[in-house]
């Protein structure tokens, strides 16, 4: 089931909103890629939070 910046997985409630999209769009072509749900948010979330240290706001 993909998922949406309305419709995500409990877990990612807590995310920034910032991350939490990121964590969405890497989740859903996990997904894609016949990754299970639980296993693809697990990585998702752990890959947003990376990509977001590595990408600071404030940066362009």
């Amino acid at each position: 089931m993909p998922w949406s910046k309305g419709d995500y997985p409990p877990s990612m409630k807590n995310l920034d909103s910032r991350v939490r999209n990121k964590a969405i769009e890497i989740a859903n072509a996990l997904l894609e890629d016949g990754y299970e749900e639980g296993r693809a948010i697990a990585i998702a979330t752990a890959k947003a939070e990376e990509w977001d240290e590595n990408h600071p706001k404030d940066k362009k």
